[in-house]
């Protein structure tokens, strides 16, 4: 907590967002450039299916702060949470119906691999600390 002020300092959001698609697009890349189109269209799409919901929860989760705006706080984390479930179905169902993946394996594990990436994403992006120890 930063000096006269009763705030929590903000998550860092926009550089998780960032992290995971930066992830996404670096393995759909690698994959063009050694395996091939079809892989890295496989990777792209599984990565996008995990990093698009994601990022939409945290634009509709994060809208509010403060503890005058508590109510509205967790009705929008209930409606991120129901939104992130419905788009990550919904983009399930459309790349399986669109553009079938011509390898499940690289688009399912560039899914798993993302999800990866926002679960470690606070310890990849941590502040250093600034507590002191009193020796």
């Amino acid at each position: 907590m930063t000096k006269g002020t009763g705030r929590l300092p903000r998550p860092r959001i926009a550089a998780m967002i960032l992290v995971q698609f930066g992830g996404v697009m670096g393995m759909a890349l690698i994959a063009w450039g050694v395996l091939g189109q079809g892989v890295a269209l496989s990777l792209l799409c599984g990565g996008l299916v995990a990093a698009v919901p994601s990022a939409f929860f945290a634009w509709r989760a994060f809208r509010y702060q403060g503890a005058g705006q508590a109510r509205y706080i967790v009705k929008s984390f209930y409606h991120a949470e129901a939104g992130k479930f419905g788009l990550t179905a919904a983009l399930f169902t459309l790349v399986f119906v669109a553009v079938p993946p011509s390898n499940p394996a690289f688009f399912f594990g560039a899914y798993v691999l993302t999800l990866l990436l926002q679960w470690l994403g606070p310890w990849l992006l941590r502040r250093p600390s600034h507590i002191q120890s009193r020796g």
